[in-house]
């Protein structure tokens, strides 16, 4: 991380974020020109760096929300550059629509593996107190990874498969029924856990993401509400799904 600190978007309004040997580019739509000089800024310092950009290896994805009635014109491909419709970021597979379908079936179909497996160690002796951990730190720590992040992309549909897959470790007896809640309450435990370390850390990676504090907050004694932040105007359905709105509008009112 220290040798890629330098590495920084040449434009403004492009966001670059790295994590051990991987790095994405957020281009807004307004600077979608912009794509090949970020392209070739990365490739420069690489070089600089005693490395080498494996264009083969780059990807380009577009986020699009499919619940708007106005069609976008995608720009055009770049020389050398696959563009995808998903792609998976630090194991959460996001498609250019974020739906979060595939992912939810990527998981689902890897725990129901896992749970093969651990039928095999019942039959092979092993006890349910042991099997019980174990369900608990790989399968719905496997679910659970990133949750924060996904599941507000998430549709009805998606839920009930994860808590469906739920019930079917109940029924196995991998877990006991109060061990394991439904997915959305899981998930909002992790919201709730995550924001208030946003919210007290002002040295969280996150915190920077939250609007400044309320006028009202700072001048009037009013009662004491989740958190003491402005609340943006609401865009659309996919700023709506993103954790950090998602937070803020939940008990506001």
């Amino acid at each position: 991380m220290l040798n890629a600190s330098d590495l920084k978007a040449i434009t403004q309004g492009n966001e670059t974020f790295k994590y051990a040997d991987d790095t994405y580019i957020i281009i807004p739509s307004r600077n979608a020109d912009s794509r090949t000089i970020e392209l070739d800024n990365i490739a420069v310092w690489s070089k600089a760096n005693n490395l080498k950009l494996n264009r083969s290896k780059c990807t380009e994805i577009i986020f699009s929300d499919n619940k708007r009635k106005k069609m976008f014109e995608p720009p055009s491909l770049i020389s050398g550059l696959t563009r995808v419709t998903s792609m998976k970021i630090l194991g959460v597979t996001f498609t250019n629509h974020l739906s979060m379908s595939d992912h939810v079936n990527q998981i689902v179909g890897k725990c129901a593996q896992t749970l093969y497996a651990m039928r095999i160690l019942r039959a092979q002796g092993m006890c349910d107190a042991a099997l019980s951990t174990v369900y608990q730190s790989v399968i719905v720590a496997r679910i659970m990874h990133a949750a924060c992040a996904w599941w507000g992309f998430t549709t009805a549909a998606d839920r009930c498969r994860i808590d469906g897959f739920f019930r079917r470790g109940v029924r196995s007896g991998m877990c006991s029924r109060d061990m394991v809640n439904s997915f959305e309450e899981l998930c909002k435990l992790r919201d709730k856990q995550l924001f208030n370390k946003v919210i007290l850390n002002p040295s969280h990676v996150l915190h920077r993401l939250l609007p400044p504090k309320s006028v009202a907050s700072s001048n009037y004694n009013l009662r004491t509400r989740p958190h003491d932040r402005q609340i943006s105007r609401r865009q659309a359905h996919i700023t709506d799904c993103n954790f950090i709105n998602r937070m803020l509008f939940c008990d506001s009112y």
